[in-house]
């Protein structure tokens, strides 16, 4: 396995599996890798024969400092798990490779409606940080196919636009978010859960699952059931931040023609903050608790 931080390089490496007729799958990643990442790089090697994974933690898509300060680096040990999945090559670049004019004067990609709506309300720089530095790593690396978890669903139906719009020759493959036993998304920043506090981060994948099952039992209350929900995670000891329900494919209201809703939440715990989803079928409704 390389391990390569400059540009040059990596194109370089890259040409020679292009004129090898080498398939190529891309995992992006800001490090602190857990076996959420691995699951992206084992679907990746199911459909490629090179794999690249980048860790690099991208400053313009955090709207605090101190939030980017304190997110978890651990390069090391990033870089001895993947070396065990077999993955070729590790690209580590610093903030001055990616960014060398500094990130005031860098050009950035904006994608419209997804990244201003949800969480692009709150967060309004976050989602045009992320295609930002997706796309450039995308002309970097130049893959087939690139690998991305359904956890960020916003996020990855932005990126999804993005790629359609523009008419980027690459193929884009979600894989289902990774849980903790207990049901917990897997997060780099779990880690920084209190021992009391990872026994409560659970609560929020059941709150969505209780919605889940409220919405498959018929109720279209979306107002009252996310004032439900978000008393049940205050009263839990989470300080809910977003919920939403809406159409999965235009991440708008539910309407009449929606088939598939997604449910979106956020809370924080401590200092964390947790995010989770959960699609919903409106196709299918329970009859029956033990459907559960």
């Amino acid at each position: 396995m390389k391990v390569i931080s400059e540009i040059s390089p990596l194109r370089d490496q890259i040409l020679y599996w292009r004129r090898q007729g080498q398939r190529i799958a891309f995992v992006p990643t800001m490090g602190h890798i857990h076996y959420g990442h691995l699951t992206l790089v084992k679907k990746a090697r199911e459909n490629a024969d090179v794999v690249v994974v980048s860790i690099f933690v991208n400053p313009i898509q955090f709207e605090k400092d101190d939030d980017f300060s304190a997110y978890p680096r651990t390069l090391n040990k990033d870089i001895a798990q993947l070396k065990v999945e077999g993955v070729e090559v590790v690209f580590t670049p610093s903030t001055d490779i990616m960014y060398p004019q500094g990130v005031d004067e860098h050009s950035f990609v904006d994608v419209p409606t997804f990244s201003h709506i949800l969480e692009g309300t709150s967060r309004p720089n976050h989602f045009k940080g992320v295609t930002t530095i997706v796309i450039k790593l995308f002309n970097i690396v130049q893959p087939d196919t690139a690998i991305f978890s359904k956890k960020d669903f916003q996020q990855l139906a932005v990126i999804d636009k993005m790629v359609t719009d523009l008419s980027l020759p690459i193929d884009i493959i979600s894989v289902p978010t990774a849980r903790e036993i207990d049901g917990l998304a897997m997060s780099s920043r779990n880690t920084h859960l209190t021992v009391d506090e990872r026994q409560r981060a659970p609560v929020l994948v059941k709150v969505l699952r209780w919605i889940s099952y409220q919405i498959r039992g018929g109720r279209t209350d979306y107002s009252e059931l996310i004032l439900d929900g978000n008393n049940q995670l205050h009263e839990a000891g989470l300080k809910p931040n977003e919920l939403f329900i809406r159409d999965a494919i235009t991440l708008q209201p539910i309407s009449n023609q929606t088939s598939k809703a997604v449910i979106l939440a956020s809370s924080f715990l401590g200092q964390v903050r947790l995010i989770d989803n959960l699609t919903v079928d409106l196709t299918v409704q329970v009859v029956d608790d033990r459907e559960e």
